[in-house]
């Protein structure tokens, strides 16, 4: 039998987004439905940002003792336990589990409906038994490894982000095409981890991040041990189970296990979104500036299908500006100039705002571009984490955008982060004062390198100088 249910917020799926969105809601006394046909958490997770950051930190102990010398120490070389490894993953899940779970969100006051939501109109929809009506909903689906149609890749076994947390015994080759954040990620663990990887692009590795930024990444990870070839475009595979061939344009790579990591797909197609009259493309739901359906304005968009950047900081914050907006019916356009983003290799590379080619094609001549390398910073030389560079992009006085590639960089960007979204100038990061030493003299320094002509490289101020100090009793 059909149950109806009406309803102020329907919010179709469970990852990052639509937590915050229920999460907000309910407390703030909305009457809220919760809609998730697969696990609760979403992506970030089961299959994300969670696994593959623990993974990474498996991969960061077993490197630590290959390079003890330089620090009075012997090189100590590691027994890795593979398995082992991928059960620190799973009790690290486990650990951020209740914190998603259905149980918490029923204890808020949602109804939460374990089943895959489907419009039936532009009021309603259904899952599984129940049909929601609701004021507005919010579609929060989020995206899925985008596995590309290649020949012969339906004749071999491919692994993705949402499979190859699950794989128990070590690979002793590991393939990966996709040389973006995730592929490059997980080719460094995995290389630490006592694999032999290849990575296999289309184009040029890590090609949305400054190139100059890259290539300390991509160096380091060379230096490793990680074979990456570019220019290199998947035309075809071949093999079967432990013998994995993937035909490219620049020869052929041969390895025993593959994993896919060349971007994602919103996930929209079980949504009929037709039906609720909601407009969309393969980039995701078409809405304004406020997250609302251009078709339909009871419908809204958060995260991943919302079509812009995909990552799991984007949709808490489009989860908040959407709270914001439902609740309390106040404007809430979500910006992006702002958004940072982190490629946790070793060292990691982040970004906020322009990059330098972006803010060069942007502003022309009004950019000042200000750089401060890692080796000049007091306590990188203490722990030998010298290899980095920042760059902040500067229009009369304000940053732009920030690129970092180092030690702890994204721990770094946060401060450029703050900048940018609350409209700071460079004074005020360097009117900061910081504790000696630590790592955020980085960013000091640079915010220095941007007054340094203006004080101490200007006739004017020499000029005053000496006047004031000729006046000086």
């Amino acid at each position: 039998m059909t149950k109806r249910i009406k309803t102020d917020l329907c919010v179709i799926g469970a990852g990052s987004a639509g937590l915050s969105v229920a999460a907000g809601a309910a407390q703030m006394g909305a009457d809220v439905v919760l809609i998730e046909g697969h696990k609760m958490g979403g992506d970030c997770l089961n299959y994300g940002c969670i696994p593959s950051k623990a993974l990474i930190a498996s991969a960061k102990h077993a490197h630590a003792g290959i390079n003890n010398q330089p620090y009075g120490v012997a090189d100590v070389w590691p027994a890795v336990d593979y398995a082992a490894a991928k059960d620190h993953v799973q009790r690290v899940v486990d650990t951020i589990a209740p914190v998603d779970s259905q149980e918490r969100f029923e204890g808020l006051g949602c109804t939460v409906i374990r089943e895959n939501a489907r419009f039936i109109s532009d009021t309603e929809v259904q899952a599984g038994d129940t049909i929601i009506t609701a004021r507005r909903f919010v579609v929060a689906t989020g995206s899925s490894p985008l596995v590309p149609p290649i020949d012969g890749l339906d004749g071999v076994t491919v692994h993705t982000n949402e499979t190859i947390f699950d794989l128990r015994e070590r690979p002793d080759h590991l393939l990966v095409i996709g040389g973006g954040p995730i592929g490059m990620e997980m080719a460094q663990a995995h290389r630490r981890l006592g694999c032999k990887v290849t990575v296999i692009e289309g184009a040029k590795a890590m090609g949305k991040d400054d190139p100059e930024l890259a290539a300390v990444v991509l160096d380091n990870l060379r230096a490793e041990g990680v074979e990456i070839i570019e220019d290199a475009k998947a035309e075809r595979v071949s093999g079967d189970e432990g013998q994995i061939t993937v035909h490219t344009s620049q020869g052929d790579f041969t390895g025993s296990h593959l994993l896919m990591a060349v971007g994602r797909k919103v996930n929209v197609d079980r949504l009929d979104l037709e039906k609720g009259r909601v407009k969309y493309d393969r980039g995701g739901l078409k809405v304004d500036a406020n997250l609302r359906s251009v078709t339909n304005k009871r419908v809204y968009a958060a995260g991943d299908v919302a079509g812009g950047l995909q990552f799991t900081h984007v949709a808490g914050y489009h989860g908040g500006q959407l709270v914001r907006s439902l609740m309390f019916g106040l404007p809430a356009k979500a910006r992006t100039d702002h958004i940072p983003w982190v490629t946790y290799t070793d060292p990691e590379l982040a970004q906020v705002g322009l990059t330098e080619a972006q803010a060069r094609k942007k502003h022309g001549a009004a950019l000042t571009v200000v750089r401060s390398e890692f080796e000049h910073n007091d306590r990188a030389n203490t722990e030998l984490k010298t290899k980095g560079l920042i760059k902040v992009m500067v229009v009369k006085g304000k940053p732009v955008g920030a690129s970092i590639a180092g030690h702890m960089a994204g721990e770094l960007i946060a401060m450029w982060s703050m900048a940018i979204a609350n409209g700071l100038k460079m004074t005020a990061i360097s009117n900061t004062v910081l504790p000696y030493p630590t790592y955020n003299e980085i960013n000091k320094r640079a915010a220095g390198a941007y007054f340094t002509p203006k004080l101490f490289e200007s006739d004017t101020v020499k000029m005053v100088v000496g006047l004031v100090q000729r006046w000086l009793p």
